[in-house]
């Protein structure tokens, strides 16, 4: 395991977002774990396109979410109560995210917690082919689809298994970035599992 001192090893990839990787933020046992809670109760995905894949959110839901909360807490100084249930999703091949921005949408959400500050992506399984998550470093690009061979700036990560992708929508100064654009790409061959952890500028309930 790549690991320093017993902690995932953290990859500076931007500051413009800011964001990092960290390899190795969960176990494949708490991978495992996440996936067989969601699957019995996943429902399609309407956040962003019908086509996201499948959805089912978790918050707190025993001890082992509970400590990967608390981890995601300590590696983001975010506190637990600024956080809204992990978000499981399962992409299946042909199933993608169209670029968006996680900042606010004026909805419920966003008026309860306030803008969502920072946006942790997990990693459970290792895709063969495709569904990496992209930054395209363009926000009048919105709407298109970015496949990473084609991509000639901005951030793509390929999904592994235990890795963890934190990014900021916002920043330092507490406005919105607009480079906080990402989508996922098509999955081309294999199966794509992640948790998403949103977290807010303040409590959300």
């Amino acid at each position: 395991m790549s690991l320093e001192n017993g902690k995932p090893l953290m990859k500076e990839l931007s500051s413009a977002p800011r964001a990092m990787l960290y390899h190795n933020f969960l176990s494949k046992e708490e991978c495992d774990h996440l996936i067989s809670l969601a699957k019995p109760h996943m429902t399609r995905s309407t956040v962003v396109d019908p086509r996201t894949g499948e959805r089912k959110e978790s918050r707190g839901h025993d001890t082992i979410v509970h400590t990967i909360e608390k981890r995601i807490a300590d590696y983001t100084s975010i506190p637990i109560e600024n956080g809204e249930g992990l978000h499981v999703l399962h992409y299946a091949i042909g199933q993608k995210f169209k670029p968006h921005f996680d900042y606010t949408d004026g909805s419920f959400v966003t008026k309860n917690g306030g803008p969502r500050m920072a946006t942790l992506v997990m990693y459970l399984s290792d895709v063969e082919k495709g569904g990496e998550t992209v930054f395209p470093n363009n926000a009048t690009a919105k709407g298109k689809l970015f496949q990473s061979l084609k991509l000639k700036s901005g951030i793509s990560v390929k999904p592994k298994m235990g890795d963890a992708l934190l990014f900021w929508s916002m920043k330092p100064d507490g406005s919105h970035d607009p480079k906080s654009l990402h989508g996922a790409n098509p999955v081309i061959k294999g199966d794509k599992w992640s948790a998403t952890k949103w977290m807010h500028v303040n409590k959300y309930n």
